[in-house]
């Protein structure tokens, strides 16, 4: 134990206010359900009632078990509360059973080793180049510089996005993740979702008048049982894609670094070791946690945990809390790149298991890979500031300053 006393109010902390996740260190709670309400009922204000599970093994069943637990209805915490995602049973995050058996096929293709290769020797390159630049300059934004480069020019490249619309869509992606429906970032947001899905309707025309080499191609040319997919099928899915492959590596490789800005002991050892590299990249994988949940629809009357869920209820599965499980993770709440085994839930599990998670720890290996190669130490030179979000976690500005070897 830790001291939290058991009277402690799990719902004090309004889970749905996306300024709470980006103000508050929300440890304590986590780790506070874990050991008293690991499967608990959580009301906030007037909105619909949601279940929040906190512990590894139970997220564990949950993402398993789709038959019971279905993302047929949205996997967001602000969708599911609204009643229904518009792309479910269209789009592969949010479909389950035999359509999205054949979907997630289809495009394992596109994320074979083979497939991966070249886009692989781009990220070695696009990491060494603008890590170059920001040396060279002293240092910079890293989010803006770096992080929120090298995820976009792999997944474009994947998708057979041209050089030159790859800036537009990077600024569309990130709109496109934030806000809440109430407020000016949600509108916007919805906007830039709108732009995303003109800009691949136009680009996915292309490719089925001339196919590439590319997953936009694999799903215009594709079929899914034994039927083409929609235009409106194709669409989403490329928007899962650049969702997906750009967001979690973004905020993986500028979490990362700051918490090597702020470990030294853990810089010092990266310098001194080749080796961490690769266990490394999972334990930043583990620590950021980019996903901060992902949720569920209960199918029919089941029990977790001692708790009786009934049909139609929402489930949110913790995945900031699960990798924090002292059950699973020898102290937790330690950043160890050393960290063996590393059993973390940031790509989840099962049948939605992340397509993209070879393509995200490709990212972050090269990015270690590089600061080892030529920078010598790191410096916080300004304020860090968070998303405001309840789905992912990470930062929006990560002010440094890198001295080269």
């Amino acid at each position: 134990m830790t001291g939290e006393p058991a009277t402690v109010d799990a719902g004090a902390v309004d889970l749905l206010d996306p300024y709470v996740h980006a103000t508050r260190d929300l440890t304590g709670r986590w780790r506070w359900l874990r050991r008293h309400d690991p499967v608990h009922w959580h009301q906030a204000g007037a909105a619909k009632g949601f279940w929040v599970v906190t512990r590894h093994a139970d997220v564990l069943r949950v993402v398993r078990d789709s038959d019971t637990f279905t993302s047929m209805r949205g996997n967001m915490l602000g969708t599911l509360l609204r009643g229904r995602d518009p792309g479910a049973g269209r789009m592969l995050v949010v479909t389950d059973g035999r359509f999205h058996t054949g979907l997630r096929s289809l495009l394992v293709g596109g994320f074979a080793p083979r497939a991966l290769r070249p886009v692989t020797h781009s990220i070695t390159r696009a990491t060494r180049e603008l890590l170059r630049r920001l040396v060279e300059r002293g240092g910079g934004d890293f989010v803006a510089e770096v992080a929120a480069q090298v995820p976009l020019q792999a997944i474009c490249e994947l998708l057979g996005v041209p050089e030159v619309d790859r800036p537009r869509v990077l600024e569309l992606t990130g709109a496109a993740m934030l806000g809440e429906p109430a407020d000016q970032a949600g509108m916007e947001a919805r906007i830039a979702q709108s732009e995303i899905l003109l800009y691949y309707t136009r680009l996915a025309a292309a490719r089925r008048d001339a196919p590439a080499d590319d997953v936009i191609s694999l799903l215009v040319a594709g079929t899914v049982d034994d039927r083409p997919l929609t235009d409106e099928e194709v669409l989403l899915n490329c928007y899962n894609l650049v969702i997906g492959g750009d967001e979690t590596a973004r905020l993986a490789l500028a979490g990362g670094l700051l918490a090597l800005a702020t470990h030294d002991e853990q810089w010092v050892r990266l310098m001194a070791d080749p080796a961490l590299v690769h266990s490394g990249a999972e334990e930043i994988l583990r620590w950021t946690t980019p996903a901060a949940h992902v949720g569920r629809t209960v199918t029919a009357d089941t029990e977790l945990r001692g708790r009786a869920l009934s049909e139609g209820d929402v489930v949110t599965l913790w995945m900031v809390s699960a990798n924090r499980d002292e059950d699973v993770f020898a102290a937790p709440d330690t950043f160890d790149l050393a960290r063996q085994p590393n059993r973390h839930l940031t790509f989840g599990y099962g049948p939605h298991f992340c397509l993209g998670a070879q393509l995200a720890r490709e990212e972050i290996r090269a990015l270690l890979a590089e600061l080892r190669a030529t920078v010598r130490s790191v410096e916080v030179t300004g304020p860090v500031r968070r998303l405001p979000s309840n789905f992912i976690t990470g930062l929006s500005t990560l002010p440094v300053a890198l001295t080269p070897r």
